[in-house]
């Protein structure tokens, strides 16, 4: 492990340990609100594509209904709840992705881990997103999060995996705390959350 990559892992385990312990009580709390409003089991938990693509477990609290054609319940405008809304603006479902954290799965800062069926849709830059670690916040999430395009997004992750430094970690912590406060870029214009991507129209040679 290089210096720059200890470092960085220092930094994870000293936010994230101390803040996992000092939320678990809000994390009960969450959990039986999320257990009331959607019933059980109160975690998502959904492989995403890690460090070179290759996938982990991510596990968030729910936010929305399960799936159920016979009641309307098909994208994510019918299944996020209002309570499940609130969870996400407040990043609160976040939470217990603090464990992947912890286990090295992911790191405080870094590009979001997003699907695995993305995976083949990447351009070879935007498959850059992957060079390094998904991250909690990235660089993407304190410049518009959900209201950037997903080329918007891509750019940004690519751009902090060639600026990577502890500074910029700090940075992007800082502003994420501000981001969350102001709750901004919650989702797309006309969409619950994001639309699905379903791939980049010009690639490259």
């Amino acid at each position: 492990m290089t210096a720059s990559l200890a470092a960085k892992r220092a930094l994870d385990l000293a936010v994230a340990v101390p803040l996992l312990l000092l939320t678990l009580p809000v994390q009960a709390v969450v959990a039986a609100a999320v257990a009331a409003d959607l019933g059980r089991p109160v975690l998502f938990a959904q492989a995403r594509p890690g460090r070179d693509g290759i996938p982990f477990t991510m596990r968030k609290f729910r936010s929305m209904r399960d799936v159920d054609p016979s009641r309307g319940l098909v994208d994510d405008a019918s299944r996020l709840t209002p309570f499940g809304r609130w969870l996400r603006a407040s990043s609160l479902d976040e939470l217990p992705t603090l464990w992947n954290v912890v286990r090295g799965e992911m790191s405080l800062v870094g590009p979001r881990p997003l699907l695995v069926q993305y995976l083949p849709l990447y351009s070879p830059a935007e498959a850059r997103r992957h060079e390094v670690a998904p991250g909690l916040t990235g660089l993407a999430q304190v410049s518009g999060r959900n209201a950037l395009s997903w080329q918007e997004k891509f750019a940004l992750d690519v751009e902090y995996v060639d600026r990577r430094s502890l500074l910029l970690d700090l940075r992007i912590l800082v502003a994420t705390a501000r981001a969350v406060l102001l709750r901004k870029g919650i989702s797309a214009d006309g969409e619950a959350t994001m639309p699905v991507f379903a791939g980049t129209t010009a690639r490259e040679p």
